[in-house]
């Protein structure tokens, strides 16, 4: 089983959930940017959670299945077509043997995309996982962005993939629907080398998403943000979603592929849910955070995982 890559979208990646483990070492996790739309599109297949798929950003390939098998687009809306026929964006759909899919480009609910398909892609793991750090050269497809005429083995599927074929991702378990909320923040490890007054401006103020933003990093432009002490530590540990503020006093948001320790003052860490929010946007767009305590992301992340036992549950019921 496997699939053909006959276009490859603007930047397209092989990705699961991370390569845990290594930090310790120097390598990054390097991760899904919105690990809760992979995550759902492997549950309306009946997929491990972990399962590989294609991450895209704008718009993404065009790809011909040589067998037949299920396949579920989540995240922002491309445009999905299957032989030409447009087809919905989060329901799994049955493609055949020699059906072309194709993904024109994003409608306006985001920017990066998730191709799952049944049995996941089944390139070898390196270091534990199939995800793709381009900077480095590991994982997915010879560590790269993929390339026309590229062959993706596919893995055995569920016992009951046929199950996928229909099963629609019900609005509310969505990440669409939380797009325009604000980027939901706790309190990060060097809060106190900010003065009261560049914490409220934090908190206040909108920030637009600069030019200069990847996987890596985000960086914000805005109203600076005013210090109590230096703007340099002696490096730590990073997570996704850490806000680093470099000297200039303008916040950088640490994303997927982010470096493993960083010496920058951190304001804040942005909580999962809401990192995989900012994901989905492009340079240009603004975005505002609000402070919240230890308790209340963990309800969010709570309720996420809820749902998505809920939508296991419905698939096995199918």
């Amino acid at each position: 089983m496997s699939m053909r890559i006959e276009e490859p979208g603007l930047f397209t990646l092989v990705q699961d959930l991370g390569r845990w483990g290594y930090q310790s070492k120097g390598v990054t996790v390097s991760e899904p940017m919105d690990a809760f739309s992979l995550r759902l599109g492997n549950a309306l297949l009946g997929n491990d959670d972990n399962a590989a798929a294609l991450e895209m950003v704008m718009y993404g390939p065009e790809i011909t299945f040589r067998k037949a098998c299920c396949i579920a687009v989540t995240g922002a809306d491309f445009g999905l077509t299957i032989d030409g026929a447009p087809a919905e964006a989060w329901r799994g759909h049955r493609v055949d043997a020699g059906s072309r899919v194709a993904l024109a480009g994003m409608t306006g609910d985001g920017c990066r995309a998730y191709l799952c398909v049944s049995g996941g892609i089944a390139l070898p793991p390196v270091m534990g996982s199939r995800s793709t750090y381009v900077k480095a050269g590991l994982g997915g497809m010879d560590g790269r962005a993929l390339q026309a005429g590229d062959i993706l083995p596919l893995g055995e599927p569920a016992p009951n993939r046929q199950a996928g074929d229909g099963f629609l991702c019900p609005e509310e378990y969505r990440g669409t629907a939380f797009r325009d909320e604000p980027l939901y923040a706790l309190d990060g490890p060097q809060v106190d080398a900010f003065s009261p007054e560049g914490i409220a401006t934090f908190y206040k103020e909108a920030y637009t998403i600069a030019d200069e933003s990847d996987r890596m990093g985000y960086r914000l432009d805005g109203p600076e943000i005013a210090r109590a002490r230096g703007a340099d530590i002696v490096s730590d540990g990073i997570v996704f979603g850490s806000v680093q503020v470099p000297g200039n006093g303008k916040p950088i948001v640490l994303m997927a592929d982010r470096q493993t320790t960083g010496g920058y003052t951190k304001i804040a860490v942005v909580s999962s849910w809401s990192v995989a929010q900012l994901a989905q946007k492009l340079p240009g767009e603004t975005v505002r955070f609000k402070r919240v305590t230890e308790k209340e992301a963990t309800d969010m992340l709570r309720r996420f995982e809820n749902s998505l036992r809920e939508l296991r549950g419905l698939f096995a019921a199918r």
